[in-house]
């Protein structure tokens, strides 16, 4: 069985990432989570909520987030007017506070079966739902694959890779396009922060229990995975051509 890599780019002004959301208080991760990315893949493949049986063959991918930039966490307020309690009285209004990210940038990695991320890469380009991220107002800035960019002469594709996903996190060229941004970074030389699944046995192993295996409304279940987070070296991502 051949095996592949699938490179996302996850651009917005605004993204949102909960994991432990809950009534008047909606947290955000400081990267996509695993349920997010995929509950994105299953809005583009037409995979409907109350549908479970179709979830692992997208929780089996094995998934890294490279963030190419942190953004800020920033919240909001909303006001939802004539609230009932549980016995349907005592209608108030109630004001929830709203947590999210400005100005990210990730790079979202998906490895697995060659085929079948050629058919997520399809649904993705031309999903049966409309994507976002985390909220319905959070839409995509930019294309999550774009196939042939450039900016200053440097190649920014996304899409299909041959190749390990270590190999495509340590050498895909750098996202950020804002020159100011790169000129900042490039001269602390710090490196990319980047969150990958790894094994339990890891000895920089943590849990996230963002695995989805139900979404159906009222019945929302997640169990857990190892992640660890190690660097990127910023420097090593130049001079890398892509595997055609």
């Amino acid at each position: 069985m051949a095996e592949a890599t699938l490179a996302l780019r996850i651009d917005a002004p605004m993204q949102s990432w909960g994991v432990r959301s809950r009534f008047i208080r909606r947290d955000t991760e400081s990267e996509p989570t695993k349920s997010g990315i995929v509950g994105l893949l299953a809005a583009a493949m037409g995979i409907p909520r109350d549908d479970p049986t179709r979830l692992p063959e997208l929780t089996g991918l094995r998934m890294a987030v490279r963030v190419d930039r942190e953004g800020l966490l920033e919240f909001d307020f909303h006001t939802t007017q004539d609230v009932p309690n549980t016995f349907g009285k005592a209608h108030r209004t109630v004001v929830s506070h709203r947590f999210y990210l400005a100005d990210a940038l990730f790079l979202v990695l998906l490895h697995g079966e060659r085929a079948k991320l050629r058919e997520l890469m399809a649904a993705i380009e031309r999903p049966h739902w409309p994507l976002y991220f985390g909220r319905k107002a959070f839409v995509p800035g930019r294309p999550l694959i774009e196939r042939n960019h450039a900016v200053g002469g440097e190649r920014q594709f996304t899409g299909l890779f041959d190749d390990t996903l270590e190999s495509v996190l340590h050498r895909h060229p750098w996202l950020e396009r804002d020159e100011h941004m790169r000129a900042q970074r490039e001269k602390t030389a710090a490196p990319l922060r980047a969150v990958v699944e790894t094994d339990l046995g890891d000895a920089y192993a943590e849990l996230r229990n963002d695995v989805p295996t139900s979404f159906a409304h009222g019945a929302r279940e997640f169990t857990s995975r190892a992640v660890r987070t190690e660097h990127v070296d910023l420097a090593a991502l130049e001079g890398w051509t892509r595997v055609p």
